[in-house]
């Protein structure tokens, strides 16, 4: 396994640079007119400053940074509510959250109160979609299949608990990640607890770009986020992620990410406690890492 692991670093070109000289400066993102309530973190000052948020709850959509930073999700649909737990892939039930995502119209998704959904097939998210767990405890999995996000464009999920994803019946390869992003453009994944899937937590491929990664804690799972399909797949050498505020563990081993071809930044997050590696990658990637803070259990590859 070490010369599998040197083999990775040499390939991967990674930066470690200071704010000034960053592309992805994220007081250059929609979030900085908003003024700093004093959270310290640009996306949570965007909207916890109004303390009537819950009544606009839009304004989420102008708060998001780095690459991902033009997702708008459902921003100026129609609001949907979630109040109905079950889920029928071959006809799904107005009410329930498969309904919301299956819609042809720009939605921003909301729930009633606190749930637990185990859909038995994924969960696929079209266009124009934002999954608000704000103001309510949801879980989604808990044994059942996850979210993927395939072909689609402006994806917002923010504030839910991801955990325990499994394969649904006759899933393709790649699927059974708490959040799979395939082949989209423009999502944005925030404030969301993802955990113990049966594959990794959060996978961005095949083709996939613009992507952000924020504010979210990831634990107790071997792999945690794959981005860049495989170093065969040249397509993902227009990717563009960023990984930003995140907390890494407890209960990780690697990829925190693990980055093929692409322009990857990864910035001010928290890594607690991982066993085989925190960032890696191969197939030539162009890695930013900067402002993030390692807490080792023990000697450890960064």
């Amino acid at each position: 396994m070490a010369a599998i692991f040197i083999f990775i670093w040499l390939f991967a070109s990674v930066l470690s640079i200071s704010s000034a000289s960053s592309p992805l400066l994220i007081n250059g993102s929609t979030a900085d007119a908003a003024p700093d309530c004093g959270t310290g973190n640009p996306i949570d000052d965007c909207w916890r400053c109004d303390p009537g948020w819950a009544d606009n709850r839009q304004r989420l959509a102008d708060c998001a940074v780095g690459f991902g930073r033009r997702a708008v999700g459902g921003k100026g649909g129609r609001v949907y509510v979630v109040n109905d737990t079950g889920d029928d892939a071959a006809r799904p039930a107005p009410g329930t959250l498969r309904y919301g995502l299956v819609q042809d119209e720009p939605l921003w998704i909301v729930f009633a109160g606190d749930m637990t959904i185990s859909p038995a097939h994924e969960l696929v998210v079209s266009s124009r979609k934002t999954v608000d767990g704000r103001g309510a405890r949801v879980v989604v999995g808990d044994g059942g299949a996850c979210f993927a996000v395939r072909g689609a464009s402006d994806v917002v999920i923010h504030g839910l608990t991801i955990r325990r994803c499994r394969p649904a019946p006759k899933l393709e390869a790649g699927m059974s990640d708490g959040d799979g992003v395939h082949n989209s453009s423009d999502v944005w994944v925030d404030h969301c607890t993802v955990e113990a899937c049966a594959d990794g937590l959060i996978d961005v491929v095949v083709g996939s770009t613009r992507v952000t990664l924020s504010n979210n804690l990831l634990r107790n799972h071997d792999k945690a986020i794959l981005l860049g399909h495989n170093d065969d797949y040249t397509d993902d050498k227009a990717m563009q992620v960023t990984v930003a505020f995140n907390r890494f563990g407890p209960g990780l081993v690697q990829r925190m990410p693990r980055c093929r071809f692409g322009l990857f930044h990864v910035i001010n997050n928290d890594y607690i406690a991982w066993q085989k590696y925190a960032i890696g990658g191969s197939a030539s990637p162009t890695i930013i890492s900067h402002g993030n803070r390692f807490y080792a259990d023990m000697a450890k590859e960064i």
